[in-house]
């Protein structure tokens, strides 16, 4: 018994990192209810890409914990006002700017035998004093959410709104107080369903997606010689997935057979992302705990755009927001196209039901691709988890596929001087980040490859969450096209964060966080761009649903021969929750 449920595990391994050809989120949510065996065994993840642990399998751990586990909804409105003060000492100035937010939120959770959901939504209104700030309008949050609506078939939905980098090759502040450069608003949204059912001894799957993604223009300042590219503006995504397979058991080994169909468009030039897979993959256990595996099948990848309209000049036109106007009388032109056969081969090492281990090497995207996934959790209070990726995708596409992989109970740590959400959000079984989607809002599609790894923990009564990563795109944009620049053009993204709080007494909390991010942009002539941010906040309630905070920040960025800045900040508030 201990030798089948081993292989059943290595098998859940084997799904989620020998079928990097489908998104990892994407692939996280196929998959995870197909091979998720409900035995007192622990945890089991349902891919690599995906570290949330099933419901069952929580309520499980809660048993033998001694905790009870029941429905709970937890629904917690907010309105909230504060004075922010904030000075820069870019070419030696020290003046002081003020102005006051009003904001209004909700945070809310569910849990029920049915449902998982957690809500982090936040409206804000910026009311300026000075003419270095203009009055804003700002929306932050953060949703994910899973319903069982019959026997093996659920609805999954995610959202985010925050702020992101326009081009790596500006400003990269992190404490996003006052008017700060080269960011602008983003909101993305998915939904869709998941349906897993055994068939006798066949494992059936079935999902679908469907995303929305948005961004906001604005003038972004560039180093000299450095012309704006045309930023992201919105796409539509879809997603379909299915896969049957059969566990190790009847067979000494496991099998499976999956398929996906994926297509973004995008409104800057109608550029296309379209591909098309279908593949095979076997697990053949050589151990307790321990296997090969093994793929092969098809891909065919074809990303292509449409011309911008050309002047008298032949160059594009813009229109008032900077972005390309698109000739609806340009043929198509192929920007990459990728078909043939894909193969890896890999080991999945699963030692214990709360480490998890697999690695994998291959052939896809015409030359070399890798991966490898680790997760561990020894406890309810610890977790860490790496990641390995390599996949091609777009802007929207891939925070789509980043809001699929969190969980539907996380912890999000808001900046305590601007709101915002930070690029990390933190739960029981690790970290989940979009600083990788979040670098930069270029247009075009890429490749993207690189490593991201978290840790998450409530020991003590101390919150602590640290995230890095380094994240690499190839841009795939027609090299006759307005874009031709891009062609090939290579940039490279490296961030570090840590956030650590704890609850002083039973009325007050204090909080702090540090980041750190370096950005080569890869164009001739544009230098790298070095960021470093902290702050730190106090919390403390006075009465029964009213709080006060007091907060400190700290912000830098500096461009070799270009632009450098250090800002300081400082804010109290005060929050009724309802």
């Amino acid at each position: 018994m201990h030798n089948r449920t081993s292989s059943k595990k290595i098998l859940i391994t084997l799904l989620g990192s020998a079928a990097f050809m489908l998104p990892q989120a994407a692939l996280a949510q196929q998959l995870a209810p197909e091979w998720s065996p409900l035995d007192d065994s622990g945890p089991v993840y349902g891919s690599a890409g995906s570290d949330e642990v099933p419901a069952a399998e929580e309520e499980k751990s809660s048993r033998r914990s001694g905790a009870r586990k029941g429905p709970r909804v937890d629904v917690t409105p907010y309105l909230e006002v504060q004075q922010v003060a904030l000075t820069s000492f870019r070419d030696g100035s020290n003046d002081v700017l003020t102005y006051t937010t009003v904001a209004a939120g909700v945070d809310a959770s569910i849990s029920t035998r049915r449902a998982e959901a957690q809500v982090n939504v936040r409206y804000e209104r910026l009311i300026a004093y000075d003419n270095g700030v203009d009055d804003q309008n700002l929306v932050s949050g953060l949703a994910r959410g899973s319903v069982l609506v019959a026997p093996g078939l659920s609805l999954e939905a995610g959202a985010i709104a925050t702020r992101s980098r326009i081009d790596g090759r500006g400003a990269s502040p992190t404490n996003l107080v006052g008017n700060p450069d080269n960011v602008s608003q983003v909101y993305s949204v998915y939904a869709g369903p998941t349906f897993a059912t055994n068939v006798g001894g066949l494992s059936v799957n079935a999902a679908y997606r469907a995303g929305y993604t948005k961004f906001e223009s604005k003038d972004v300042d560039l180093p000299p010689g450095q012309e704006p590219f045309s930023t992201f503006d919105d796409s539509v995504s879809h997603l379909a997935t299915a896969s049957v397979g059969m566990q190790p058991g009847e067979l000494p080994i496991g099998w499976a057979i999956s398929g996906a169909y994926e297509r973004e468009d995008a409104g800057q030039l109608d550029n296309r992302y379209e591909g098309k897979y279908v593949r095979g993959d076997v697990t053949v256990p050589v151990a307790a705990g321990l296997a090969v595996i093994g793929g092969i099948g098809y891909e065919d990848i074809e990303i292509s755009e449409r011309d911008a309209l050309r002047d008298a000049a032949g160059d594009p036109v813009v229109d008032d927001n900077g972005r390309f106007v698109t000739d609806p009388a340009s043929p198509r032109l192929v920007a990459y196209q990728e078909d043939g056969l894909i193969w890896d081969v890999g080991l999945a090492w699963r030692p214990s039901s709360r480490t998890s281990v697999s690695a994998y090497y291959g052939q896809r995207y015409g030359g070399d691709t890798f991966g490898a996934n680790l997760t561990y959790q020894p406890n309810n209070n610890f977790a860490v988890n790496v990641a390995v990726y390599d996949q091609v995708t777009g802007f929207g596409s891939l925070l789509n596929d980043s809001l699929a992989a969190l969980p539907t109970s996380f912890r999000v740590a808001r900046n305590p001087l601007s709101g915002d959400i930070g690029g990390c959000a933190f739960g029981g079984a690790g970290g989940f980040c979009f600083n990788d989607a979040l670098q930069s809002a270029n247009s075009a599609s890429f490749r993207n490859r690189g490593v991201t790894a978290a840790l998450a923990s409530n020991l003590s009564g101390w919150d602590v969450g640290v995230a890095a990563g380094y994240s690499n795109r190839r841009y795939l944009a027609s090299a006759v096209g307005a874009r031709a620049e891009l062609s090939g053009l290579v940039d490279e993204n490296y961030f570090a964060l840590a956030s650590l709080g704890r609850n002083i007494d039973e009325r007050s909390r204090f909080d702090t966080s540090v980041y750190a991010t370096y950005f080569d942009p890869g164009f001739t002539g544009a230098p790298d761009v070095l960021g470093l941010g902290a702050n730190a906040a106090y919390y403390r309630e006075i009465v029964r649903g009213l709080s006060a905070t007091a907060a400190v920040g700290l912000d830098s960025f500096r461009q070799e021969d270009f632009d450098s800045d250090l800002t300081a900040s400082a804010l109290l508030g005060l929050r009724y929750s309802f």
